[in-house]
C-alpha cells in the first residue's frame, strides 16, 4: 500500500539518492521529466494517481518537495488530490508528514507552501542563467548546442545503449540492468520504452 516516487529531469541523472530510503514494501514510480511538466501529465505521475483513486496505495515518500515538481500551483494541487484521497505524503528529508491522525498537518502546508516557492525560483533563476550563457557564447562564436527543432532520434539513442538493450533481451529486469550497467532506472526504462516504440 506504499509508493515512492522519485523523479530525474533526464535520462543521465542517477536515481540512487531518491532511493536510499526505499523499503521493500514500497512500489516505485519513476518518471525521467522535468519538474516544470504537471504530476497529473507524467507517465508514471498518471499510474501513481490511478493506483491512488483504485485504493492500491495510501502512503507516497518523496526524498525532498522539488520532486513532485517546481512549479508551487501544481505542487499544492498534488497535494490536494492526495488528502482528498486520505493519502499521507512523506517528505524524507523534512520527516514529516501531510495527515495526522487522517487530518491535514497546517504546519506541514505551510512549510510545502514555502519550500515550493524557492523552488520555483530556483528554476526560473536556472533558466535565466543558461539564456545569458547561451547568449554570451553566441556573441563569442562559442555556441554549439542543438539547434532549435532538432531532436535525437531513437535509433541514435538507442545506439548509445547497446549492453541495457542486451541485458533486456535476456529478460533481466529493469533494475537488475540498471545495476549491471551501472545507470539509471529511468535510463533503463526510457530504452525500454523507445525499443517498444520501434517494435510497435
Amino acid at each position: 500500500m506504499k509508493g515512492r516516487y522519485i523523479r530525474v529531469s533526464t535520462s543521465g541523472q542517477n536515481t540512487a539518492r531518491q532511493e536510499e530510503k526505499q523499503s521493500q514494501d514500497e512500489k516505485l514510480y519513476i518518471d525521467v521529466v522535468s519538474g516544470s511538466i504537471p504530476f497529473s501529465e507524467r507517465i508514471k505521475g498518471k499510474e501513481l494517481f490511478n493506483d491512488i483513486i483504485n485504493s492500491n496505495i495510501n502512503y507516497v515518500s518523496v526524498s525532498s518537495i522539488d520532486r513532485l515538481g517546481r512549479n508551487l500551483y501544481d505542487i499544492l494541487t498534488t497535494l490536494e488530490f492526495f488528502n482528498r484521497q486520505g493519502v499521507i505524503l512523506k517528505v524524507d528529508n523534512l520527516g514529516i508528514e501531510s495527515l495526522i491522525n487522517g487530518q491535514e498537518n497546517s504546519a506541514f502546508k505551510l512549510i510545502i507552501s514555502v519550500l515550493g516557492t524557492i523552488s520555483e525560483m530556483e528554476r526560473d533563476t536556472t533558466i535565466c542563467r543558461i539564456k545569458e550563457g547561451v547568449a554570451i557564447a553566441k556573441l563569442q562564436g562559442k555556441y554549439t548546442g542543438r539547434e532549435k527543432g532538432t531532436v535525437e532520434s531513437d535509433d541514435v539513442f538507442l545506439s548509445k545503449y547497446k549492453d541495457v538493450i542486451k541485458n533486456l533481451k535476456k529478460g533481466n529486469s529493469i533494475r537488475d540492468t540498471a545495476k549491471i550497467c551501472k545507470i539509471s532506472i529511468g535510463t533503463v526504462q526510457k530504452v525500454k520504452y523507445k525499443i517498444n516504440k520501434l517494435q510497435s
